[in-house]
């Protein structure tokens, strides 16, 4: 019901938008704009996003079920079901969903979204198989979709290239703040969800958090300790730059051989488990089709009225009318486009890199919320809509709140590091 009414408001407020500025400010092209946005995102869902993640889909399931015959899913799923069983107490213990959403979480944290997405689709498919409601999101499914909008990662390999491609001095800078706003959006996800949905907030839950968050910064010590690029004229794998690049793809290609190796060893047919897997990539794509081509549209309507550019405007100016120190506002626009286009804040950052430097304390922090969070509706777009989820109950709110509380918490460790 929420998604309905929020894609409701995307045209409805497009619609108010385009009409004062063209009876007002006789923009006479504004609704010009618009109608070529539809087309042009309604043909970019398809060309530019489906297409491209066909094949991405078909490898990737097929290896998710060899893995799943070879038992490498069930043994994540052992390993960490001690803290997944208190995230997700209807999820039966040793279910395949449990290691295919640590499967999803790990690709997210190493900066391989490519990989992540057909994990996280097979998870969702999984967990659907336990909702008793099939229009209606679970509270595992919500949970999940959640922490996955947080955008928890430990690797941000396409920020570090972006500022270097700007001519950044330092590219990895933001490599620590960055983890640091994330760590603190997704603890804010799991907190907020949690009591939402009366988890039990017991003493391994607790020692799993403070565990994992431990981890996260003594990865993100390690990673400061490195010497930049620039300061080694010889190519070596101990610089920020290369550990960063090498780490996440040697992990990934590591998974892909120790699944089939592991299958091969379990007497699984390797390649006929892998065909049978990869059929079910097209039959998602198929499924998630409509509901990307809806949000996305809703979303360029939004942006073309000039309504996401009055709320900039608006935002920046209660800062102003306050007295509030502004320095951070300009940054601003690149947190708001986050949750509703990725290549939106992408192209937002990349103007404020233009505009004020990689180096500046605004690209910074624009650096970093780019960073620090993931599109929000997109992803409640593409997960719920692969196995057609309609009711989408309280995750809106929850994410965008998380989200939030990840922009404040950039905001504050941006000030502390670059100022």
């Amino acid at each position: 019901m929420a998604l309905n009414y929020v894609w409701i408001l995307f045209f409805v407020i497009g619609l108010v938008i385009a009409l004062i500025k063209l009876i007002l400010f006789q923009d006479y092209e504004i609704f010009k704009k618009m109608v070529e946005g539809i087309f042009d995102a309604s043909k970019s869902s398809v060309m530019d996003i489906a297409l491209p993640l066909t094949g991405v889909m078909v490898f990737f399931m097929g290896l998710m079920n060899i893995g799943e015959k070879a038992g490498a899913i069930n043994f994540l799923a052992r390993l960490l079901n001690p803290f997944m069983k208190r995230l997700f107490p209807e999820v039966p213990d040793k279910h395949p969903a449990m290691g295919q959403m640590v499967m999803n979480f790990s690709a997210n944290m190493l900066g391989l979204d490519n990989a992540a997405t057909p994990f996280g689709l097979k998870a969702m498919e999984s967990l659907q198989t336990l909702n008793p409601q099939k229009e209606t999101a679970s509270n595992a499914q919500i949970m999940f979709l959640v922490l996955h909008t947080s955008g928890l990662t430990l690797i941000p390999l396409s920020i570090i290239a972006y500022r270097a491609g700007a001519g950044s001095v330092n590219p990895t800078s933001v490599f620590v703040p960055l983890m640091l706003a994330t760590s603190v959006a997704t603890v804010a996800s799991i907190l907020i969800t949690g009591i939402y949905q009366r988890l039990k907030f017991d003493r391994i839950l607790i020692a799993w958090l403070g565990t994992i968050v431990t981890a996260i910064f003594l990865f993100a010590w390690f990673i400061q300790q490195l010497p930049s690029q620039k300061d080694i004229p010889v190519p070596t794998l101990l610089t920020k730059e290369t550990f960063s690049n090498v780490l996440g793809n040697i992990i990934l290609f590591l998974i892909i051989c120790t699944f089939i190796i592991g299958g091969h060893l379990k007497k699984v047919n390797v390649f006929d488990a892998f065909i049978e897997g990869a059929k079910q990539g097209w039959d998602v794509i198929l499924k998630v089709i409509p509901y990307l081509v809806g949000m996305l549209v809703g979303i360029r309507v939004f942006r073309e009225s000039g309504a996401l550019e009055a709320i900039i405007s608006g935002i920046t100016w209660c800062f102003t009318a306050v007295g509030a120190s502004g320095e951070f506002v300009p940054a601003l626009p690149v947190a708001i486009m986050r949750p509703f286009s990725g290549g939106g804040a992408r192209g937002l950052m990349l103007d404020i890199f233009k505009t004020h430097g990689p180096d500046s304390f605004i690209g910074q922090l624009a650096s970093t919320f780019q960073g620090s969070a993931d599109t929000t509706f997109y992803i409640i777009a593409l997960y719920f809509g692969s196995v057609g989820i309609k009711k989408v109950r309280y995750a809106i709110w929850a994410g965008m709140l998380a989200d939030l509380i990840g922009v404040i918490a950039a905001i504050g460790i941006a000030y502390i590091f670059f100022k």
